[in-house]
């Protein structure tokens, strides 16, 4: 891989890829639908692909697709929008991708794989979503299977599990390792939902295993995610600790609609196809997290939350 199209290489898991992908040598072409200016970077929407015609008149060797509308709620709340972003958003770039004979790396969640699934396995399992993020993932991997199968495209989907970044953004629709760790550092209260669990992978082992996805030879769905499940209750503890919140500020709440109590991924072809196992252990993770978040809110970067409004 010689030149690399990312889109949506503004959000929190693109602008560490872009930066990844540079340190190997890699040029790179960013693009997202947020206004910016500087080299190497286009403004472009998927929902509107004449944007991107030069981003494919580049004939970049990869495409690493990002670009989503993302979260359970703002899919339920913008459903018209998620479904044209997810779907017809993603047939676009597909399209163009073939023109220009680019591989496809499509970016999907572990969400398509509904509360019925465990073990979640790319092979095994059948997904059911529950929500309609999800849904509009799945139902996009299956667009660019029909491109591979009907159409030659090369491409292979990569369904990641709780990716978090000590830089991410702060906000309400953040993952919970964001969340938990400025609110608590803030004095909030946080809701940990019971007998729930997740794998948490650090975005440095994210970024290897997307990388390593756009060397595949075959068509390929693979799971990126760590091997390590941990209850929610214990990763609050672990940030409470790392914070010096006190005990109070932790609510153990029951698990809302449309969302999944435990995901507990199958990591066999991340190993074997893409050649990863993650390194940053979820201690060490969390280490870093409370860190950067603790600095980040010293120098004045402080979350918007609802309860600023009350």
């Amino acid at each position: 891989m010689k030149k690399a199209l990312v889109l949506g290489s503004e959000g929190n898991i693109g602008v560490p890829l872009v930066a990844h992908l540079r340190q190997c040598g890699v040029e790179v072409l960013e693009a997202d639908i947020r206004p910016a200016w500087r080299e190497r970077y286009m403004m472009a929407d998927i929902n509107h692909p004449i944007d991107l015609l030069p981003a494919f008149d580049w004939h970049p060797d990869v495409v690493f697709l990002l670009s989503a509308m993302v979260s359970r709620v703002t899919c339920e709340q913008a459903s018209g929008l998620a479904i044209a972003t997810n779907l017809a958003g993603v047939n676009n770039v597909l399209q163009l991708a073939k023109r220009a004979g680019s591989r496809v790396v499509f970016f999907s969640t572990s969400e398509v794989y509904g509360p019925e699934c465990d073990p979640m396995d790319e092979c095994l399992s059948n997904p059911r979503p529950n929500n309609r993020y999800g849904l509009s993932k799945l139902l996009g991997e299956q667009l660019v299977e029909y491109e591979v199968r009907t159409h030659g495209l090369h491409a292979a989907v990569v369904r990641p599990f709780m990716v978090y970044d000590e830089n991410e953004d702060f906000g309400d629709h953040r993952s919970a390792m964001i969340r938990f760790t400025s609110d608590l550092a803030l004095g909030r209260p946080i809701d940990v939902h019971r007998r729930s669990a997740r794998s948490w992978l650090h975005i440095s082992d994210a970024v290897r295993a997307i990388e390593a996805a756009a060397s595949l030879e075959d068509y390929a769905v693979i799971n990126i995610g760590h091997p390590d499940v941990v209850p929610m209750v214990e990763l609050a503890e672990m940030i409470r600790r790392n914070v010096g919140a006190a005990p109070e500020l932790v609510h153990i709440k029951e698990l809302p609609g449309r969302m999944t109590l435990v995901k507990r991924p199958t990591l066999d072809r991340m190993r074997n196809l893409l050649g990863v196992a993650p390194r940053v252990s979820l201690e060490e993770g969390v280490r870093r997290v409370c860190g950067r978040v603790k600095a980040r809110l010293n120098a004045g970067d402080r979350p918007i939350s609802r309860l600023d409004e009350a």
